[in-house]
């Protein structure tokens, strides 16, 4: 794989000027084989070994389309796993400001796909079975929408499922459309909160649920609204990829130098300003 892609850039190794690697948050075996790959290269080219925070890749994917963001810049940072908002100072000095209490958005996608057989992952086939749905059929919970930055989704994913079980004849991409209205109004609403109390100057999605076709519409209306830059990720960009791993590693190798090679993997690994 390494060398299929060197390979489709037209470089070569001699061009590498450090490797960096997912070390944390994920599955603890994927994570490990990235690490030691990531390691082994580097002891080969006699380059730096740069150990990446995954969360913190997303955090620039948005500037690898858009480099000349403004900051402060408050990021909304969403996707199976995660859902927070962050604000981004600087690279590398950044706090979270708001984040899921339970499920985490993507997640939800995923549920209430699995539950509607819509297959894996859930977020693509819900917003395409959206579409054609009615978005205000189904009057969906928002939760904690006027309660500060942070956000849960566990209810409405309970909500769509009661839903379903007492309204048998109810039409699916109803369900969905009124699914994901109620989603992306919450992430809006409090994206939009926490910019204006944050002062920032550019609002950011990253993350896989960034792709989704309502959020991106959605935010950007609200953006032009506030007067707020907004910065969205291409649709390649979204998902998990190296390009942002690449990003943050070169971010992290000028703050911080390079990782010692005793570095493991934590696949628990938090997100915190300055560490990985």
């Amino acid at each position: 794989m390494i060398d299929q892609a060197v390979a489709k850039s037209g470089l070569s190794f001699d061009r590498v000027d450090a490797v960096a690697a997912t070390v944390g948050p994920g599955l603890v075996g994927a994570l490990l084989v990235g690490v030691a790959a990531a390691k082994s290269l580097a002891l080969t080219l006699n380059v730096p070994f740069v150990g990446v925070n995954h969360l913190e890749a997303h955090l620039y994917a948005a500037m690898l389309d858009d480099p000349n963001v403004e900051f402060p810049m408050l990021v909304l940072l969403v996707s199976g796993g995660h859902t927070m908002l962050v604000e981004v100072r600087k690279p590398g000095v950044y706090q979270i400001v708001g984040q899921t209490r339970d499920d985490a958005a993507g997640e939800a996608f995923d549920k209430v796909a699995r539950y509607l057989n819509l297959g894996y992952p859930g977020g693509p086939a819900i917003d395409a079975l959206a579409k054609t749905g009615n978005a205000e059929a189904i009057d969906f919970p928002r939760a904690m929408l006027h309660d500060g930055l942070d956000v849960s989704f566990s209810g409405l994913k309970t909500a769509v499922i009661n839903y379903v079980r007492k309204n048998g004849d109810a039409k699916t991409n109803d369900i969905v459309a009124s699914f994901q209205r109620a989603v992306v109004d919450v992430l809006v609403a409090k994206t939009m909160r926490a910019a204006e109390s944050l002062g920032a100057n550019t609002v950011a999605l990253g993350g896989g649920v960034a792709a989704n076709s309502m959020l991106r519409s959605e935010t950007a209306r609200a953006c032009a609204q506030k007067d707020f830059r907004l910065v969205l990720p291409s649709l390649a960009m979204c998902t998990d990829n190296a390009a942002m791993i690449a990003s943050a590693g070169w971010h992290r190798l000028q703050l911080s130098g390079e990782s010692t090679l005793d570095a493991g993997a934590y696949p628990n690994l938090g997100l915190t300003v300055g560490s990985v």
